[in-house]
């Protein structure tokens, strides 16, 4: 099949989507599918990539049966990470899109890009497969500020409602994210399929270890730290970090050696420096700021506990790669954490509460049997989001997709 995958947000801009799009496109290459990856360029606009110049990609490091279409893109006042890409694309898009001659549109993301292949699809009357990879109910208050919450909520449902009435097959990442498709009263076929991790997220590199250990306690205050409590992902306001602080300063009382290692970048990363700072747990706390997706393994071979303290996480990814490299997770019990951990599986899923969140982190710390039952726990439990497996359920779904659509155009004749 030619697939054409759509995306507003893609490398070298990294979270949830972005990852699901580039693991799925490449296991969907490997079974010998063709794909072309629709985002923008987040490139720093001149004159040239601004007005006029989409290009196709050859820099990410991805299988040659991928093909990444870069749109022109403008900055968006929302978020610093993020872009959109400019309107008067579309017939670009179209016009590139003719030549892929795509036998299915998935669309990951609902903003100009999502637009695009939502409108695409409808002209060209392609099957559209659509990922509802994000709440926005939940988000949208972050971003429309300048609106009452239950007006944003309003806009963001109407928002998602358009893309789920219009689409031929919903993915669902998460059983609650299914249900949120039922509550909004969608006729549509809906599907559970979560993003599949590849293995190499667990990896090391033999001999690199020691290597990598040592470069990073030159650049950071971390060799003298017997106990390290980990953190990986964005760091932004909805991860909710400012809440490891009070868990960190009681497992300090028994462990004083503790740290925090937060690994990510984000706008909330010099206000969480301070915040630090000012409860005098700068000592305590290691903020690395962006780091490479290849060295993420070895910072969760570093860590004794991987924390995650989100309430918003339509998935929480990072919880499942903690666990593929054996490493316990505390997290709190909210949104797509209970759909990944189910319970105490891999870890512990704890109360939005500082006093029993510490209180399990305390005891992965001081019992080394519990610690290494956990650990195996994890490495058992993270095998369900097997990416090969995975793969081809999203194949299946493709081709059910494919017969929907045909019988939609075979009435309308």
């Amino acid at each position: 099949m030619n697939i054409a995958m759509f995306s507003d947000a893609f490398y070298p801009r990294i979270n949830g989507v972005a990852i699901s799009v580039k693991s799925y496109a490449e296991a969907l290459a490997e079974l010998g599918h063709n794909i072309c990856i629709v985002c923008c360029n987040y490139e720093k606009p001149t004159r040239e990539n601004h007005y006029h110049k989409f290009y196709y990609d050859e820099n990410v490091d991805i299988d040659k049966r991928i093909k990444v279409l870069r749109l022109p893109a403008l900055n968006v006042s929302f978020s610093k990470e993020d872009k959109a890409a400019r309107i008067d694309q579309w017939h670009t898009c179209k016009k590139e899109m003719d030549a892929f001659k795509p036998d299915i549109v998935h669309i990951n993301s609902e903003f100009v890009i999502g637009y695009f292949g939502l409108t695409y699809a409808r002209h060209r009357k392609v099957a559209m497969v659509y990922t509802f990879h994000t709440l926005w109910e939940d988000y949208a208050a972050n971003y429309i500020n300048f609106l009452p919450e239950r007006y944003s909520k309003k806009l963001a449902k109407e928002f998602i409602r358009f893309y789920l009435k219009r689409s031929d097959m919903i993915i669902c990442p998460t059983e609650r994210i299914q249900n949120v498709v039922s509550e909004y009263k969608i006729e549509r076929e809906s599907k559970i399929l979560p993003t599949g991790i590849p293995k190499n997220v667990a990896e090391v590199k033999k001999g690199q270890k020691p290597l990598f250990h040592n470069q990073l306690y030159k650049g950071f205050p971390l060799k003298k730290k017997k106990r390290i409590l980990l953190y990986v992902g964005r760091v932004v306001k909805e991860k909710n970090l400012e809440f490891l602080f009070p868990v960190l300063e009681k497992v300090k009382k028994v462990y004083p050696d503790t740290m925090l290692v937060l690994v990510g970048g984000g706008p909330e990363l010099e206000p969480l420096k301070k915040q630090a700072e000012n409860l005098k747990l700068a000592k305590n706390v290691c903020f690395t700021g962006y780091q490479s997706r290849d060295d993420l393994a070895y910072f969760y071979k570093l860590a004794d506990v991987f924390v995650f303290p989100s309430v918003t996480e339509t998935q929480g990814l990072v919880t499942i790669e903690a666990m593929m490299t054996g490493l316990p997770v505390v997290a709190i019990g909210e949104m797509g954490t209970v759909d990944v951990m189910q319970g105490d599986n891999g870890g512990f899923m704890v109360k939005h509460d500082a006093e029993e969140f510490s209180a399990k982190v305390l005891a992965l710390l001081s019992n080394k049997d519990l610690h290494e039952q956990k650990s195996k726990e994890a490495l058992e439990w993270s095998k369900k989001w097997s990416l090969p497996d995975l793969t081809n359920q999203l194949v299946d779904f493709y081709k059910e997709a494919l017969e929907i659509r045909k019988q939609r155009n075979e009435a309308r004749v």
